[in-house]
């Protein structure tokens, strides 16, 4: 009794597999002979397909009369092996539907021949709709994106990419954006497959119509598993217009500079004007009276109101320098320790402390060394200036240098007189001297001029008997769009 009981436990198991797994298995699963003939199929593929008795797999699955052309039951039939497919079929309402289907060998022994195969149907229409929605965001989105492998081959590329640079897949992504036969310096697609973090750049490449296109990317990482970066996708947006805008907008600044110097230039000439004919009337009017007191006073008022003018032609002839800044990769740090190497001994003698403030670690940014220089010679000359008018002890002006995230910054600070409210007005905006006739107005002028023409802005914080500050700021982005315009411009001239 006991060995028949334990011959029938393997026959009561074998059944309730059969009807707990083969029956409510969550797919539609069928049983095909060498024939194409459905010989056993489960609930769930009869109330997807319909009746299958008597049918051959390729009438329930595709209602079709002769076998499908790639039969995946005749190929495991074939090799014995597993495999997985998709297709797409008709259920028994006659709807077409998309599935993943699963097939296996059955037979009685490893090396025995496959008998029958064992077919497992997963619809996946919704999941093909899905994808089919997906498709579509993914060609329409109005940016640039593109998914590149580990080769930096382009692997897919929506519509609004395809429509700049052309047919792109399976090309190497630094032959697309630059029309280059090596990778990129700097590439943020690279950054991302090493570290597999999100990066950010800005990039210039070149349309198929060989264009120049400036665009903004960001990388990200696509992962099987754990730190694996499989893809990087790229989104990119196109910032040409405003590339184009911002260079107006410097062009603008430039030539309000310009207006703004002609308006004071003016001024500056028609008050040297008033001081000559002054000049000459007195001069005159002691000719006439035969005063000599009168002739020697006109005549000073002459040669002093032609020393101005001389001076004012000198300045202006520098001023009236305008060019393009030729900007070079500097240390900012070492233009900051020439000028004090120029003028702490000159400052010294008049009891004026000048240091520098410069951090350890600098990393080099685009500029017009000289243009630098004159801006920062023209700072420190009137912050001297302003500590001697103070007649205070401990005067002492600082030249600082640092960098944010985003922008490079030169500051001039002193102790000394000040500037007043209506001053610190007219201080950029005319020929406006603190010097008396000592000065043409032009000093402030010019560094505004050439930190325009940087790019950059100057702004002034000025306190009456507590000192001034005046900060240059230089934002990186307007200075690397200067520099590589200028490369450009040299490369086409070269």
């Amino acid at each position: 009794m006991a060995a028949e009981s334990r011959s029938k436990v393997p026959r009561r198991l074998t059944d309730m597999i059969y009807q707990s797994l083969f029956q409510h298995v969550p797919f539609n699963v069928a049983i095909i002979d060498r024939d194409y003939n459905i010989v056993e199929a489960n609930k769930n593929f009869t109330e997807h397909f319909g009746d299958w008795h008597g049918k051959k797999c390729y009438t329930v699955h595709k209602q079709r009369m002769t076998p499908c052309d790639e039969c995946p039951a005749l190929t495991v039939f074939k090799k014995g092996k597993a495999i997985v497919t998709d297709s797409v079929g008709f259920d028994k309402h006659g709807r077409q539907t998309h599935y993943v289907g699963h097939c296996a060998p059955l037979k009685r022994t490893e090396h025995s021949p496959v008998e029958y195969v064992l077919e497992m149907i997963r619809p996946v229409t919704e999941t093909a709709q899905w994808q089919q929605e997906y498709q579509i965001l993914f060609d329409r989105v109005p940016c640039y994106i593109t998914v590149i492998d580990e080769q930096y081959r382009i692997v897919r590329a929506n519509e609004a990419f395809r429509e700049k640079f052309g047919d792109v897949i399976n090309h190497y992504c630094y032959e697309v954006y630059k029309r280059r036969d090596s990778k990129c310096k700097n590439c943020p697609a690279a950054k991302t497959f090493r570290d597999g973090k999100i990066h950010r750049s800005n990039q210039v490449g070149t349309s198929k119509r060989g264009q120049d296109i400036y665009y903004v990317v960001s990388t990200s990482p696509l992962k099987r598993t754990g730190d694996n970066v499989a893809h990087v996708i790229e989104i990119s947006t196109d910032v040409t217009d405003l590339k184009k805008l911002e260079q107006q907008v410097i062009e603008a600044e430039r030539l309000g500079a310009v207006g703004q110097t002609v308006a004071g230039l003016a001024h500056s000439i028609k008050n040297i004007l008033m001081g000559l004919e002054g000049g000459k009337y007195i001069v005159s009017l002691g000719l006439q009276k035969n005063d000599k007191k009168m002739i020697s006073e006109g005549w000073e008022m002459l040669e002093r109101n032609f020393e101005k003018t001389t001076a004012l032609v000198k300045d202006f002839l520098s001023f009236s320098k305008g060019r393009l800044p030729s900007l070079k990769m500097v240390d900012p740090g070492e233009i900051v320790k020439e000028i004090v190497g120029l003028y702490k001994e000159i400052a010294a003698r008049s009891g004026i402390e000048l240091r520098a403030d410069i951090p350890s670690k600098m990393k080099q940014a685009p500029l017009d060394p000289d243009g630098i220089h004159t801006c920062l010679t023209n700072l420190v000359s009137n912050a001297i200036d302003a500590c001697l008018m103070s007649e205070k002890k401990g005067s002492d002006v600082i030249i600082r240098v640092w960098e944010t995230r985003d922008k490079l910054m030169f500051e001039v600070s002193d102790n000394g007189s000040g500037i007043d409210y209506e001053l610190k007005k007219k201080i950029f905006t005319t020929f406006f001297t603190t010097k008396g006739g000592q000065g043409t107005g032009l000093g402030l002028l010019t560094t505004r001029k050439i930190v325009q023409e940087h790019g950059g802005k100057i702004f002034v914080d000025s306190t009456p008997g507590k000192g001034s500050r005046f900060r240059m700021e230089f934002p990186f982005k307007r200075l690397t769009a200067l520099y590589e315009e200028e490369q450009k411009l040299k490369k086409e001239q070269s």
